[in-house]
């Protein structure tokens, strides 16, 4: 049910737009037969009034809100004068009264159009348009100055969003658009300045008139991959932050916008790692994982590095029965081992501090344990140390594979999933070569399980870059 209040803002709509009615009247006929002086009825202007009241109930003229008032809105002011203005002449016969002339429903029409939708339109800007500055204004003593990326309906929305703010909390210096050919032209009178490729220089030229912004903020949605990473890079180069625009969807609406509740401030979202990916995001199959751990003796090898501990935290999450974390370095094993203390407290786990390429305690962790599912991440990854270090590489990514298997496979493991490379993929350097032999021995332990009637599958999954590993290409 309405409150007093909304009844309250129909009424003075009714009002208001009743009263320009009655004024159109006398208007449009001195428009229709300009220097005739002509005193209408009361009734005349009653019934101008009452024809634009009833025209405009299809179109809920009396419940629009004038601060927020849009296309829609002005498509039903015309729609209701339109109506207005037929039900008036309407009216008219119906008393037996003449029309001042032939085009006078038109220009009545036309009257009530200007009368009903000037005010609106006055009244949106007036009060909607105050914090939307043009860029060269002086800002707010706490504003952030910002540059936003994206020049469509995205950066038109958020900037939108801004106006709308009692107090605005960023300031924009300008836009960098997609595609050069929108450069020079303005959004709600802020400059595009550039393109995405000219970042470089619009920053430069901006620093040299001492405006250059905080952040850079990111407002469309869809913009990841290279574009995102070289954007990435220059701000970087220039000391400056970048974020990402809340989605449209979480901009606050203009009817929370009433004046009212003051709206917060438009919070900016860092970067994810995944936006720099130039392809969707592939989801995971939750219910085929589940039903692969839950209840099960798990083993992660390389349980303290960045793929390895990811398994584990995911292994974690779906019930296992037993969760084993494996690595030879203490420090990056003891935290993941207290993450997942905190995170997944009804999990037992085990750490256990081991080498992979001991053989005799590696057989003896896993006769111990007896793990029912193997992911083997451990191993060494950057290819200038392994190839810097060669044996060394292979007695980890190779030796330590075969060690791993067969011990798992002794103790009657059902599954292991070697984690290795596209670098194994046509080799050309030690590491590779190494994750290639690793491979190519669980091949051959697989060929051996399908042909009998049981025995222990090996699986091998290749990653590429790891976004946000220990020493990645793209630091964050």
């Amino acid at each position: 049910m309405p409150s007093r209040r909304s009844l309250f803002r129909v009424a003075v709509n009714v009002v208001l737009d009743g009263g320009l009615a009655a004024l159109a009247v006398p208007l449009a006929r001195w428009a229709a037969i300009p220097g005739a002086h002509w005193a209408p009825p009361a009734w005349m202007l009653l019934l101008g009034a009452a024809a634009l009241l009833a025209g405009g109930l299809p179109f809920r003229l009396s419940t629009q809100y004038w601060r927020f008032a849009g296309i829609g809105d002005l498509l039903g002011v015309a729609g209701a004068s339109a109506a207005g203005a037929a039900l008036f002449a309407l009216g008219l016969h119906a008393a037996g009264a003449p029309l001042p002339s032939e085009s006078f429903p038109a220009i009545h029409g036309l009257m009530l159009l200007a009368l009903l939708g000037v005010p609106r339109v006055a009244y949106r800007l007036a009060r909607g348009h105050r914090p939307g500055r043009p860029a060269h204004a002086a800002p707010d003593a706490d504003a952030q100055s910002v540059l936003l990326v994206g020049a469509g309906e995205d950066a038109d929305l958020f900037i939108r969003a801004l106006m709308q703010e009692r107090r605005t909390s960023l300031r924009v210096v300008g836009l960098l658009a997609l595609a050069a050919r929108h450069t020079g032209r303005r959004i709600h009178g802020y400059p595009i300045l550039g393109s995405t490729d000219d970042v470089g220089a619009v920053l430069d030229r901006l620093r040299a008139e001492n405006r250059l912004p905080s952040t850079l903020v990111v407002t469309g949605q869809d913009l990841a991959g290279p574009t995102l990473a070289r954007l990435l890079e220059e701000a970087d180069h220039q000391g400056l932050q970048v974020r990402r625009a809340p989605r449209p969807t979480a901009l606050h609406p203009a009817a929370d916008r009433t004046g009212r509740h003051p709206a917060p401030p438009i919070e900016l979202k860092p970067v994810a790692i995944e936006d720099l990916l130039n392809r969707p995001q592939v989801p995971l199959d939750r219910e085929g994982m589940a039903r692969l751990i839950q209840g099960r003796r798990v083993l992660v090898t390389g349980a303290g590095g960045t793929i390895g501990s990811e398994l584990a935290r995911q292994a974690a999450a779906l019930g296992p029965d037993r969760l084993i974390l494996l690595d030879n370095g203490e420090y990056a094993l003891w935290q993941i081992d207290l993450e997942l203390a905190e995170s997944c407290p009804m999990v037992r786990r085990e750490a256990v501090i081991a080498d992979v390429r001991d053989e005799a305690r590696i057989r003896a962790v896993l006769d111990a344990v007896r793990p029912e599912l193997v992911f083997h991440a451990a191993a060494l990854k950057h290819v200038p140390m392994v190839e810097a270090n060669p044996l060394e590489g292979l007695l980890t990514n190779a030796a330590g594979t075969r060690y791993v298997a067969d011990a798992a496979r002794a103790v009657g493991a059902l599954a292991m999933v070697l984690i290795s490379t596209d670098k194994a993929v046509n080799p050309t350097s030690v590491m590779g070569a190494s994750k290639r032999l690793a491979e190519m021995y669980c091949q051959g332990l697989d060929i051996a399980a399908r042909a009998g009637p049981a025995g222990m599958r090996c699986v091998t999954v290749r990653f590429g870059n790891v976004l946000g590993s220990t020493g990645s290409v793209v630091p964050l």
